[in-house]
Formats: structure tokens, C-alpha cells, sequence
């Protein structure tokens, strides 16, 4: 059993890097950012649970916790381990919740740019319904980044983005203000603009990555209009592919045109240590995933709704 440090794996804020796991499954390499990482262990017994979802093997209390046990393989439709005993459980955290990924083999981990993280292709990755969220070249490698949050939504729906929570809101008018979304998981990318539509904010501009959000920001101060016609708020995820939200946000505080624009970062990596890192490149907030009427609230706030 390994226990990752967290405080150590976090690179200087702003730059644009990230500390990738890689692991295999029926010899195909993917990767997990080590910050959803809470520690990886050697396969261990699992009890199964009657009517559970079909990729679900059961749960296992490690110490004092009890954990569900995704396996990979079986969701990815791959083939099984040749060898069982060697497997590894990827223990995550993430959504304030914990998950066991079973998963072959823990190759290692490597530091490597955002920028060189490329867009899946949409119709070798299954199109918007895709579980892969970049595609990351790393020396003679190409390591393929699943989208863990929408594996998670899939399984556990109830873990996600709620429309529901939106009710607790009350009665909401219409506004014209813009809201630029970055969010590289294209089904937690829907969910956030139809919750924002919901909410009153139809005027919303949905970007894949930070990259597309900043190049957005440009063409919108070369227009010549004031720049709060073009975007009142940004809300954005921090690990996106070429961009992060880190990185986007310290460009935006930066520039004197933009650095008005209030900035929320919606993220599944939201703890102690990440406020940290978002204060410093002058984040306004940030809110964990999957707080839906949360992030409404505060753009209303920030926009003064």
C-alpha cells in the first residue's frame, strides 16, 4: 500500500503542468491525475453487493472506511487480468467521495504540460458520450485520460450534477448577462449550461478547455466593445487538456482588460490544498462539484443578480 502525499505531488501554481498516473488495462495504457489519487494498493477481497451496478465488484473497508470497487476492464469493456493477483485498487477521492478503480498495473508518474494533453477524437472516443477526456503524448507514449467524473455519474447518478438542487433556489428571472463555461468532460459540460439555462443565464458560451476559453477572451477585447458585453463571469474546471483552469485564471488576473472578470472554479479537485493554489493565481471562488445551486448562487453574487 502506497499513501500519496498531497502536499508534495502539487506543482507551483499557474503553470500549466500536472502529475499523471499511468496504469494499464488488457495492456492499453490511461492515466489518472495523481490529484484524484489518494493512494494505490494491491488487489484485496471484496464483498460483492446484490443488485449493484454490472462494472461495481463490491466494497472493501481497507481501515475504518468501507469503499465501492469500480472495475475498469469490465466498464471499458477490455479484457480481464491474466494474472489477479497482481492487480492494483486506485484509491481516488474526488466529489468529496472515495472510489477503488481496479485497475492491471501502475506503470508511474510522469509530470507533463497541459499543453501537451490533445482533444480526443470525438468519434474514435465515442462521440459526445466519450470516457476519455484528453489524450496526453508523453516521450514515445500516448496515454489516454479517462473521464472519471462521468464513469462515476454513470454508475452512481445521484453522485452528480442534480437539477433538483436548483429548487432550493426559489423563483429566479431571466438575465442577459454572459457566463463563459471551460469544462473539458463533455457530459458535465452539458450539465452545467442546462443548469445555468434553468437558473436564468441563457446567454452562456461553452468552451472545451482553458485554451478555447482564453482565445475566446482575446477575440472579445480586438471586438472593441467593453469586455462586459462579451462575458460577465467565467466559471471553469482546473484540469482541462493544452489549458488548465490554474492557468487560465492567473492569465485573466493578469490582464488588465479581464482581470475585473470574476472567476469561479468549479472543480471535482477542491480541497484544502487546491483553495490554496486558486487564491494564489486570484481565483473569486471556488466551489466543489457536484454543488450546482452553489455555483448559481455565487454567480449571482459576483454578476450582483
Amino acid at each position: 500500500m502506497k499513501q500519496l502525499n498531497q502536499t508534495e505531488i502539487l506543482l507551483e501554481s499557474g503553470t500549466n503542468e500536472l502529475e499523471i498516473m499511468e496504469f494499464t488495462i488488457a495492456g492499453e495504457l490511461f492515466g489518472i491525475n495523481v490529484a484524484k489519487v489518494r493512494e494505490i494498493m494491491m488487489l484485496s477481497p471484496v464483498k460483492p453487493m446484490q443488485k449493484a451496478h454490472p462494472v461495481i465488484e463490491g466494497i472493501f473497508k481497507p481501515r475504518d472506511e468501507v469503499i465501492t470497487v469500480i472495475d475498469l476492464a469490465k466498464y471499458l469493456n477490455l479484457a480481464p487480468s491474466e494474472n489477479k493477483d497482481r492487480d492494483i485498487f486506485i484509491v481516488t477521492h474526488f466529489n468529496n467521495q472515495n472510489f477503488a478503480f481496479h485497475v492491471h498495473s501502475v506503470v508511474g508518474i510522469d509530470r507533463i504540460s497541459w499543453t501537451k494533453m490533445q482533444k480526443p477524437d470525438r468519434i474514435i472516443y465515442g462521440g459526445d458520450e466519450g470516457v476519455a477526456t484528453g489524450i496526453a503524448e508523453f516521450e514515445d507514449r500516448l496515454i489516454t485520460i479517462l473521464d472519471f467524473e462521468k464513469i462515476v455519474a454513470e454508475i452512481s447518478p445521484e453522485s452528480s450534477i442534480q437539477y433538483e438542487d436548483l429548487k432550493k433556489l426559489g423563483s429566479r428571472g431571466r438575465s442577459e448577462k454572459c457566463i463563459l463555461v471551460a469544462e473539458d468532460s463533455m457530459l458535465l459540460s452539458k450539465m452545467i449550461v442546462e443548469s445555468l439555462h434553468r437558473s436564468g443565464y441563457n446567454n452562456t458560451v461553452k468552451t472545451d478547455n482553458g485554451q478555447e476559453a482564453w482565445n475566446y477572451l482575446q477575440e472579445a477585447k480586438t471586438s472593441g466593445d467593453p469586455i462586459a458585453n462579451h462575458v460577465s463571469c467565467i466559471v471553469s474546471d482546473i484540469e482541462m487538456p493544452l489549458m488548465d483552469g490554474h492557468r487560465l485564471t492567473k492569465l485573466v488576473k493578469s490582464d488588465p482588460v479581464f482581470k475585473s472578470i470574476p472567476v469561479v472554479l468549479f472543480s471535482s479537485l477542491i480541497n484544502e490544498e487546491m483553495k490554496l493554489k486558486g487564491k494564489e493565481v486570484g481565483a473569486d471562488e471556488q466551489i466543489s462539484k457536484p454543488e450546482i445551486a452553489n455555483l448559481v448562487a455565487v454567480i449571482d453574487r459576483l454578476t450582483k443578480q
